[in-house]
């Protein structure tokens, strides 16, 4: 399986759907809270979201090649092949 990494907020609905779901989904991934990091971490990151999606929106999520910005059950389904 390709490897996952999320990006989310602490705070975000959207983004605590997408922890949820993959959870239950058994799918191992790496979560960055982006919102709990600070100084030049914090400003690092947000450079490497605006990179992989043009736009700095939560949650993206990355699946190997495939980028998915925001909760899209079914997006995020075919790109895991689920």
């Amino acid at each position: 399986m390709a490897p996952v990494k999320l990006y989310a907020l602490s705070t975000c609905g959207h983004c605590r759907n997408t922890k949820k779901f993959l959870d239950e989904c058994e799918i191992s991934y790496d979560l960055v809270e982006v919102d709990l990091l600070e100084g030049q971490e914090r400003e690092d990151i947000l450079e490497e979201i605006k990179r992989i999606s043009q736009q700095c929106a939560f949650p993206t999520i990355v699946i190997g090649e495939k980028v998915i910005v925001g909760f899209h059950e079914d997006r995020i389904r075919e790109a895991l092949g689920l």
